[in-house]
Formats: C-alpha cells, sequence, structure tokens
C-alpha cells in the first residue's frame, strides 16, 4: 500500500513505524494492536501520513488523553510556532530544567554588526549563545547553510564581552537548536567547527524528544483538552510547561474556562505529568 509523506514523496506503508510511534506514547500492547488494526482497516492507496496520524491519534484519544498527548508531541511542538517565539520560550524552559539560567531575545554588538541572541544561557560563569531554528514542515532539515551562518557570526562575537545576567561575560560556547533534524552535512561542519546541535532526535538519545519525555517537560500545546484559542492565550501568559499550568489552575479559571472542563483539563494534565489526580 503506498501512502504521501508530508514532503509529497510517495512510500510504502510501513505498519512497525506506527507502531513503534504508539508504543512510543505509553499506549499498553492491546491499545496499540486495537488502533494498528483500525487504522489497517481504513487504510486506503494514497492515503496522506497526516490523514494516517490525525486517525491514530484519535483512536488513542478514545482510549487515553495523556497517551493521546505524547502521541501529539510533534504536533505540539509545531504549534509553538508559525513564527517561533514561543519555541525560543519553550526551549529556555528546557534549558532551564537543566540548571541554566535563560535570558530571550538580547541584541549584541559584535565586531562588525549587531546580532539579535534568542536564547542566552549561564551555567556557573560560563555563558553561551542560543539560535532556534523553527521549521512549520516537519519534514524540512536544518541544513549546512544554517550552522555556516551561525558560525559567521560567532565569528564577529567572538572576544567581545557583553552585559548579560548582570555581569560582564564572554560567549564560550554556541548552540543551534531545531524543532526538526540537521541534514547530514550540518551536523559535519558543527562538530567540525565545535559548533552545539540539539535536535528532534541529535544527539542520540539525548535530542529535544528525550529530554520532554524523560523530564516531563510537555508543552502545553500538548493537550487534548485545550482549544487551540486557549493554548495560546496560556502561552501568551507564559503558561508554557504543562506542569506550569499544574502549578497555576487558577489561571483556568481567571480565563473563564468552565468548571466541568477544568477538571478534565488538570486530569489529562497530571496523567502527562506523572502526577497523581484527585
Amino acid at each position: 500500500m503506498k501512502i504521501v509523506k508530508h514532503s509529497g514523496d510517495i512510500v510504502t506503508f510501513d505498519k512497525n513505524k506506527l507502531k513503534s510511534s504508539l508504543e512510543a506514547s505509553g499506549a499498553e500492547a492491546y491499545h496499540v494492536q486495537e488502533v494498528l488494526s483500525e487504522v489497517q482497516k481504513q487504510l486506503y492507496e494514497g492515503m496522506s501520513t497526516k490523514k494516517i496520524y490525525r486517525l491514530a491519534f484519535k483512536l488513542l484519544k478514545r482510549k487515553s488523553k495523556a497517551i493521546a498527548a505524547r502521541y501529539n508531541l510533534k504536533s505540539a511542538i509545531q504549534a509553538l510556532g508559525p513564527a517561533g517565539f514561543f519555541f525560543e520560550k519553550f526551549m529556555a524552559k528546557v534549558f532551564e530544567n537543566d540548571g541554566y539560567q535563560t535570558q530571550l531575545n538580547l541584541i549584541l554588538q559584535g565586531k562588525s554588526v549587531s546580532h539579535e541572541i534568542d536564547v542566552m544561557l549561564k551555567l556557573n560563569e560560563e555563558v553561551s549563545s542560543v539560535e532556534c531554528k523553527f521549521h512549520s514542515n516537519v519534514d524540512t532539515k536544518s541544513d549546512v547553510k544554517i550552522p555556516m551562518y551561525i558560525y559567521a557570526r560567532s565569528l564577529d562575537l567572538k572576544d567581545g564581552v557583553y552585559d548579560v545576567f548582570n555581569g560582564k561575560y564572554a560567549i564560550s560556547e554556541t548552540r543551534i537548536v531545531t524543532n526538526t533534524r540537521f541534514s547530514t552535512d550540518a551536523v559535519k561542519f558543527a562538530q567540525h567547527y565545535g559548533l552545539l546541535l540539539l535536535g528532534w532526535d541529535y544527539p542520540y538519545g539525548k535530542g529535544i524528544k528525550n529530554k520532554i519525555d524523560q523530564c516531563k517537560l510537555y508543552p502545553v500545546t500538548c493537550l487534548t483538552t485545550l482549544t487551540a484559542m486557549e493554548k495560546e492565550r496560556l502561552l501568551i501568559q507564559d503558561v508554557v510547561l504543562v506542569r506550569d499550568l499544574l502549578a497555576q489552575t487558577d489561571i483556568l479559571y481567571k480565563s473563564g474556562v468552565h468548571q466541568a472542563r477544568i477538571k478534565n483539563i488538570i486530569k489529562e494534565a497530571s496523567e502527562l505529568c506523572g502526577y497523581p489526580f484527585h
């Protein structure tokens, strides 16, 4: 059976790939088999991967909203766009979880021109800059031109001392973060010139997806019980992570969300983060 990827490429349907993604969401083995069986029943020649995903998501949601939310992770990260500012805020939260202090959207004067830095990090006395490359298309890779450009910027900022984190610091490392993947050449170039990369699944076992799942750093855009407008309102109010929402659930009341829905939202959020729900 041939299906159509988001990029337009035509490939053979691989049930093992779908099975792996369902298992990664934490679904029980019998739920995985039920969803697989139902998807295969409704599969047709030329069906898009987007429709297959939506069908699997719909079937999972009937069984467990929290599991569906985990399955929805990649789309939830896409929902932090299209401009990418919310993705920058989200990544700052991810780095803060690793113990870094963060500052967002700074303008630093280089030797020749000024540069906007998406995120600045500080750990102990070491400061590094982060460039976030957000792609609205999940199949778009960050190619070699991106690290080349960022490397040129790092050279212009090199040797400078900047007023950040209430002190004067030089930039010791340059990082590039993307919500998708890096091309092979991008990785080779970055490794050669000492740029640190963080992508959806790079470095292996330590990519964004791994960090989110291991530390329960789910963005509020994961939640299936929230509307798109409610998610945007929360992001604007700096409620970026699901656990941020659990720490200040009164924001839902203040936003006018109905009491019955609030209970369901908190239940899904608690299950997603592994917190007890009462």
